[in-house]
């Protein structure tokens, strides 16, 4: 039997513990490794990048060392950490969900994004006292559109080296050029400088999936027969029942680190009169349940304007455009999923 639940309805409690455990590989990377990695021959270095991040995984929990060890040892001729950087659809994210699960010890898994929003969730300081106990940190799709964000990720980065924490992040923007041309505050400067000093570089290069463009959105269903579809399609399922509306404005209030426990028991979510959204800090929060939706695979059944059309012109040209681009193609996915039968890319 269908159980019908409402996300506007929602407001889950997340303890410390529970966020940290949704530090992982998504449920599309959740069994990958460097074996089902598929290196394209005619780009020499996606391989050469499985040889690079084998090795680093072979130096990931090792002796820490102590306080008296960092002042009278030798420095360390080893960066502190991986930097893989490429275009859209290279297996950035497959590499890294790799390494996370080779990795020996206690580790995280999550995207800047999340990163952020755990921090803000905890503190600063105390995000730094619990990922200083991992031996490795994985940061995907490190963003820049904010320089203040850019800032305390470096600073956070910068602190859990010093703790001897091994850290690996993909990007689309090599590390020496972030904010280049975006900000030119000293300060940020600086940070980007430092942070570009911690890593190892590597270029995975390979077809960009910036050059294909969106994917056509499907003609969104009429809204009195959304639910009557959903149902048909998939059954036994516990659906997410929501006017769009609604939606938006319950997750103005809820913290984005807790959205991922918001979603926990969705398998189906409908959506009735999608409308495009015009401020932007809503549009950022829906961007992190775009993500969270993406993540666990939940397809889409809505009703409205169609999701090429979520957010305004203006969004889609502006300093977010890659969060606005990123979210647009993975909500598209899921609804084409749902209403075609075609997995969710």
């Amino acid at each position: 039997m269908a159980t019908i639940t409402h996300l506007s309805q929602r407001t889950p409690t997340v303890s410390v513990d529970d966020l940290l455990a949704g530090f992982h590989p998504s449920y599309r990377f959740g069994e990958v490794s460097f074996e089902t990695y598929r290196p394209d021959p005619a780009w020499p270095t996606q391989a050469e990048a499985v040889t690079k991040l084998r090795n680093f995984a072979s130096t990931i929990g090792k002796s820490k060392g102590g306080f008296l060890s960092n002042l009278f040892g030798k420095k360390k001729a080893e960066k502190s950490g991986m930097y893989l950087d490429g275009g859209f659809g290279v297996g950035k994210t497959h590499l890294l969900a790799s390494l996370w699960h080779l990795a020996p010890g206690r580790k995280a898994f999550g995207t800047f994004v999340e990163y952020t929003n755990l921090v803000g969730a905890l503190s600063f300081r105390q995000t730094v006292e619990v990922l200083s106990t991992y031996s490795l940190v994985c940061i995907d799709e490190f963003e820049l559109d904010d320089p203040g964000d850019t800032v305390l990720m470096s600073r956070l980065m910068r602190e859990l080296s010093d703790a001897g924490v091994k850290i690996a992040a993909t990007s689309n923007t090599l590390p020496g050029a972030l904010g280049e041309g975006r900000f030119a505050a000293v300060d940020f400067q600086r940070e980007i400088k430092v942070l570009s000093e911690q890593f190892d570089v590597h270029r995975v290069d390979g077809v960009d999936f910036r050059h294909r463009g969106l994917p056509d959105a499907p003609t969104p269903l009429e809204d009195d027969a959304i639910e009557e579809y959903a149902m048909a399609r998939y059954g036994e399922k516990t659906y997410a029942v929501d006017e769009f509306a609604e939606l938006v404005a319950h997750i103005s209030k809820v913290h984005p680190s807790r959205y991922r426990a918001l979603l926990a028991e969705t398998d189906v979510l409908v959506l009735h009169n999608v409308e495009t959204i015009t401020e932007q800090a809503v549009a950022l929060r829906f961007v992190v349940l775009a993500d969270r939706l993406y993540d666990k695979d939940v397809p889409i059944v809505a009703s409205g304007k169609p999701f090429s059309e979520l957010f305004t012109p203006e969004m889609m040209a502006g300093g977010y455009q890659k969060k606005y681009f990123r979210a647009v193609s993975r909500l598209t996915a899921l609804a084409r999923e749902a209403q075609t039968g075609e997995p969710g890319q």
